[in-house]
């Protein structure tokens, strides 16, 4: 088994690692504040060509594999998770269905201007009472007059308050729980469609994360994507592949909360030495380094699976490495906060914005309850 990159992937990695060193890291601090949207990084990502990583040329993506991927996503979580998360929920929650579920005619009207980054996506499944259990999802859609008609509420959605395009599940039918579910692209601007309340979060503030609104939202039946009643069957096929995004994430936090604790474990004296002469500092270190090259290694495994197509085992190690990246994640930015001592619960180092951004990826794209029972489900099947 080689583990080891290419040399575009090399390639990629470092070019990421500047940008995330040189750009995004001076400025994260200031748009975990301000909660503003990255406009200035997200604008810098499509002239890279991160804006649609895995997809074909022909469509204006930049045709890399799927490890190639999850090393963007954690080399730019390393300088600002918020980055990090907007990437990857554009990436793999808005164009993954469209190109894998979405007629020829919605690709080329959709993914040329969603690789290039032109327009920006999200992706709404969750509701006020529908997050882990997607049957329970309220918003109907209604077949009148050869029009779709939406209505409900999606909530905590990613890129919500910034996205051109968005892709949504709704009840087709009544009654049959998920196999009632059918999914549907709704443009910005669309009569009925608006964005509601912005959330105050944790962490990842300068990620936009809101309301979906749909009063009586019209659409033509063009907008349906996919078969009716398969919204299900995208939406577990597409988080899949959004667990691996976040587990990239959740990786790139503990990285850069390691990469913080060693230099101040280097530098801070105490009792006339570095703390990282500290047995116990140097266990804590030890323990972060290698939950951190577990998780990666997960995460590369996941992403391969996905490179390969194989699907029952990609759905099984996207859950693994989303549980264990994330759950690592937690575990070594509170180790990071802990050498840093008292300043590492102040504003003053980056360490407690680490710990708060490493929290909110043990709920997204799935809790890690549920990535649990998909793992579990695999096993006993």
């Amino acid at each position: 088994m080689d583990f080891k990159l290419t040399e575009e992937q090399e390639m990629l990695k470092d070019m990421c690692r500047k940008f995330a060193e040189n750009e995004l890291k001076p400025k994260a601090e200031e748009y975990d504040r301000s909660h503003e949207f990255p406009w200035e990084h997200v604008n810098k990502l499509k002239e890279m060509g991160l804006m649609g990583v895995v997809y074909p040329e022909e469509y204006n993506g930049s045709a890399m594999d799927y490890i190639s991927y999850a090393i963007a996503v954690e080399e730019l979580s390393r300088g600002c998770a918020s980055t990090g998360v907007i990437v990857s929920a554009h990436n793999s929650l808005c164009l993954s269905p469209i190109y894998y579920f979405g007629t020829e005619e919605q690709k080329k009207k959709y993914l040329p201007k969603l690789c290039s980054g032109e327009w920006i996506g999200c992706f709404g499944i969750t509701e006020p009472n529908a997050g882990s259990d997607a049957a329970g999802t309220m918003a109907t859609a209604e077949f009148k007059d050869g029009k779709w008609i939406i209505n409900g509420t999606k909530n905590f959605i990613t890129n919500g308050g910034v996205a051109d395009i968005a892709v949504i599940t709704a009840v087709t039918e009544k009654g049959i729980g998920h196999k009632g579910l059918s999914f549907f692209i709704v443009e910005k601007g669309t009569p009925g469609f608006s964005v509601g309340k912005s959330e105050d979060k944790l962490g990842i503030c300068a990620s936009s994360t809101t309301e979906l609104v749909f009063d009586n939202c019209a659409l033509s039946e063009e907008n349906l994507l996919g078969k009716l009643g398969e919204g299900f069957k995208i939406a577990m096929h597409t988080l899949d592949g959004g667990r691996v995004g976040i587990a990239a994430q959740a990786l790139g936090i503990a990285q850069a909360a390691l990469d913080e604790a060693v230099t101040y474990a280097k530098e801070r004296k105490q009792f006339n030495q570095p703390l990282a002469k500290f047995q116990a500092i140097q266990w804590m270190m030890a323990d972060m380094a290698t939950e951190i090259e577990a998780a990666r290694l997960l995460v590369y495994q996941a992403a391969n699976y996905m490179n390969t197509g194989e699907r029952q085992k990609y759905s099984k190690y996207a859950a693994m490495a989303k549980l264990y990246a994330s759950e690592a994640s937690h575990r070594v930015t509170h180790k990071a906060i802990q050498i840093f001592g008292g300043y590492g619960y102040t504003k003053d180092y980056p360490v407690e914005r680490f710990y708060r951004d490493a929290r909110i990826t043990e709920i997204y794209e799935g809790t890690s309850e549920i990535q649990r029972l998909v793992i579990a489900s695999s096993l006993i099947r």
